[in-house]
């Protein structure tokens, strides 16, 4: 920690399961019942019809690629991101879903590679192998180490923020991250923790109210000095459009102190970026690490393309210091630095998307964006 901010990486849908599962190490069972196919290793062929051959067995560190130079480079104090897979073998697939996704829990060190600080579980398909393979996420995630908000073994436990202490002088501080889930994203109402069953924290319904009792949770534990991001999973997969709901809720947790930083992903691609009273509002992360590779369709949103954003936030006020977003490229399921060009496309998107917002994106040393308010 420098001074008095604390500096973030924030990272969207980390997808380690069926086709990345499937090049690692131990590769688990490629078995899928999708209704395009019944086995992970074609997600594989796809990738390298496009981008060329993967090499097979893959080391742990090749989905991440680039991105740990660059998290060595920038030096975040605390790494938040959504993990959207379960850690499992449990062959219990959920039903009623048509995806399904899991890595081998021997491919652990594959997400370890990044040193995650927080791993978003209240998202879609962190239940995908039922409460058998939600189990077996929480106690492989434990084993390693690696702190998890969102998901428990009753609703006490969903709701409970990871908490991340910070080094420095002065007196101590902290990083809470709470997270939850929603409907628009696909996450099923029957995943909903309760006083006596495993799940995600479920939120039904994005309103004044929710944002109230939200921001009422976090105020009972937060203490002078801490930073509070909201991981939220929600909307849906395409498109720049932010509903009119998820703005008044990302808006009421800030109003009521409920968060400093407001984490939303699920879609497939970046969303407009906003400052709001200071505070960040990240409205759509995009995807970082996935199979999507060789997938046509949509290809307008090139969400080949992604986004590790660094948010240096003050450890006094919550308010945002600096916002910079470091572009990649996914080729062969692994993560490359984005040519200029590709950064310059991405910094275009996001400028005009967030100027509604009061934002604008500007290009900065080695293609890195800058992301700060518009002068008025």
């Amino acid at each position: 920690m420098s001074g008095e901010s604390v500096d973030l990486s924030l990272c969207g849908d980390v997808m380690l399961g069926r086709g990345v599962d499937q090049i690692l190490p131990y590769p688990g069972s490629p078995e899928l019942r999708e209704g395009f196919t019944r086995h992970a290793g074609d997600y594989v062929r796809l990738v390298e019809a496009r981008s060329g051959p993967v090499p097979v067995p893959a080391g742990f560190s090749w989905p991440w690629g680039d991105a740990l130079q660059a998290l060595e480079t920038f030096r975040p104090d605390v790494r938040v991101m959504n993990l959207e897979t379960s850690v499992t073998s449990s062959p219990a697939f959920a039903p009623g879903k048509g995806i399904h996704y899991r890595m081998a829990p021997a491919n652990l060190p594959c997400l370890s590679a990044a040193r995650p600080d927080v791993c978003v579980l209240a998202n879609n398909h962190v239940m995908d192998f039922g409460v058998p393979g939600l189990e077996e996420t929480l106690d492989a995630l434990a084993g390693a180490g690696l702190r998890t908000a969102g998901a428990g073994r009753d609703l006490e436990e969903a709701r409970r923020p990871a908490v991340v202490p910070l080094t420095g002088p002065g007196p101590a501080r902290r990083v809470l991250t709470f997270a939850t889930g929603t409907p628009s994203s696909g996450v099923p109402g029957s995943w909903a923790a309760t006083e006596s069953r495993p799940g995600v924290d479920f939120l039904p319904v994005l309103s004044e109210s929710s944002a109230a009792e939200l921001s009422c949770r976090v105020r009972e534990l937060r203490r002078p000095g801490d930073v509070v991001v909201v991981s939220v999973h929600w909307g849906s997969n395409w498109g720049y459009t932010v509903p009119p709901e998820q703005t008044r809720f990302a808006h009421g947790l800030i109003d009521g102190g409920g968060a400093d930083v407001v984490f939303g992903h699920s879609s497939h691609h970046p969303r407009p970026v906003e400052i709001y009273r200071g505070k960040l509002v990240l409205y759509g992360c995009g995807d970082f690490i996935d199979d999507y590779e060789g997938i046509t369709g949509y290809e307008e949103y090139r969400d080949e393309l992604r986004l590790l954003y660094l948010a240096s936030v003050d450890v006094g006020s919550g308010r945002l210091v600096r916002l910079r977003a470091v572009p990649f490229i996914s080729r062969r399921m692994r993560l490359h630095r984005a040519a200029p060009a590709d950064a310059a496309w991405l910094r275009s998107v996001l400028d005009e998307i967030s100027r509604d917002f009061g934002v604008r994106a500007a290009a900065g040393d080695d293609a890195v964006l800058t992301l700060e308010a518009a002068r008025r």
